[in-house]
């Protein structure tokens, strides 16, 4: 029998080219998107692959309640939380309306359909959770001459990474595997959607992405970087994280007594 892989944001990028990749390794596939268009334009391409398209909106209640029932019914083998808006700017900046989708795609909508999958995963004894994040997760201590300012967005991100540390530790010997990936600029529609012109700036493939993603998974990277030669470097950032957790004490640090 064939495994099944959901991935959202399927329609182009990063998205598309996990749904390329599965459907080349032999799985059949639920893509989710906003533009049913696209997303039948892909499964008409694949005629040799089972594909079920979801039009649906994750900045939604609706469209959010949508797929996490399919999580939760379907014996989803792979899960690929790509979805996501960009909204660059600074917080003061930021409309209202971009701010709450911005969370409710890659904050909201990525817990609930880990929620609903990740018990079934368990029951099961197999399964594969792979959260899309970014490298801007770890650029919380730069200056403000790093630009663009990108609040809520980083945030974000950040977010997925500790989201997914933590459900890994908590679903360790299930058989079920959880991971981040966290590329940096990647050569796709998502910066000129947002108005950006990226042309000038070294990208990352799609493709190459999602050959680092799915390797990291092997290699038991809970944390991946594809663009990141030296993994000791996020090695370093893991070791201080729990160096500063473990130093908290009950009582009042000195520099905040003197």
């Amino acid at each position: 029998m064939s495994k099944l892989a959901l991935v959202t944001g399927a329609t182009s990028g990063i998205g598309k080219a996990f749904a390329e990749r599965f459907a080349g390794d032999g799985y059949d596939l639920i893509i989710v998107g906003r533009r049913q268009d696209r997303l039948q334009e892909f499964a008409d391409s694949h005629p040799g692959t089972t594909v079920r398209t979801v039009t649906a909106d994750l900045s939604t209640a609706d469209g959010i309640d949508l797929l996490a029932r399919i999580c939760a019914t379907e014996p989803l083998d792979m899960l690929v939380n790509n979805a996501g808006v960009s909204h660059y700017m600074p917080l003061a900046d930021l409309p209202a309306d971009k701010a709450q989708e911005l969370v409710n795609v890659k904050v909201l909508a990525a817990t609930q359909l880990m929620r609903a999958a990740v018990g079934p995963m368990q029951q099961r004894g197999t399964g594969t959770i792979l959260n899309v994040a970014g490298m801007i997760a770890f650029s919380g201590p730069a200056d403000k001459s790093v630009m663009p300012r990108r609040a809520v967005y980083a945030g974000t991100l950040a977010y997925l990474v500790a989201m997914t540390q933590t459900l890994a530790a908590e679903v360790e010997g299930s058989g079920v595997t959880v991971g981040v990936v966290c590329p940096g600029v990647v050569a796709t529609e998502f910066h000129s959607s947002q108005g950006l012109d990226m042309s000038a700036v070294p990208r990352m493939s799609a493709d190459d992405l999602v050959t680092g993603a799915l390797r990291g998974l092997e290699l038991g990277e809970t944390v991946s970087a594809p663009g990141v030669e030296d993994y000791q470097l996020l090695q370093d950032v893991f070791t201080a994280d729990l160096a500063a957790f473990g130093g908290q004490a009950p009582t009042l640090a000195t520099r905040y007594t003197e």
